[in-house]
């Protein structure tokens, strides 16, 4: 019998703020920092924590998307993308850097085997 899976996925998001242990960070356009700029400075923070993810994704705020690399083990990075387009993007205003912590659940049901 096969196992039924179930996936539920639980979004906070606020301005960010240090030190650094947040799951996802969303650049905005004409951010203070640049893409450049703040990859660098994560990787001095916290090396190796972060994967950059360009957006060109058409939304008009966001320029790029650092993922912890430990919840790309959870969830695709597509399904990912997707979940901020639907839930987040919306929110983020031209200038700002967003945190992003997401709780990622899996449920695992009918295990017989």
């Amino acid at each position: 019998m096969n196992a039924g899976k179930t996936y539920g996925i639980d979004v906070s998001f606020e301005e960010l703020r240090l030190p650094l242990s947040h799951d996802v960070l969303i650049l905005a356009k004409k951010s203070a920092q640049g893409k450049r700029g703040l990859g660098k400075s994560l990787d001095l923070l916290a090396p190796g924590t972060f994967q950059t993810m360009d957006t060109n994704l058409e939304h008009e705020h966001v320029e790029a998307i650092f993922v912890n690399r430990k919840l790309l083990t959870k969830i695709s990075a597509e399904h990912l993308i997707q979940v901020l387009q639907r839930h987040v993007f919306e929110h983020v205003s031209e200038g700002e850097l967003i945190k992003v912590d997401m709780k990622v659940r899996i449920s695992i049901n009918n295990i017989n085997s």
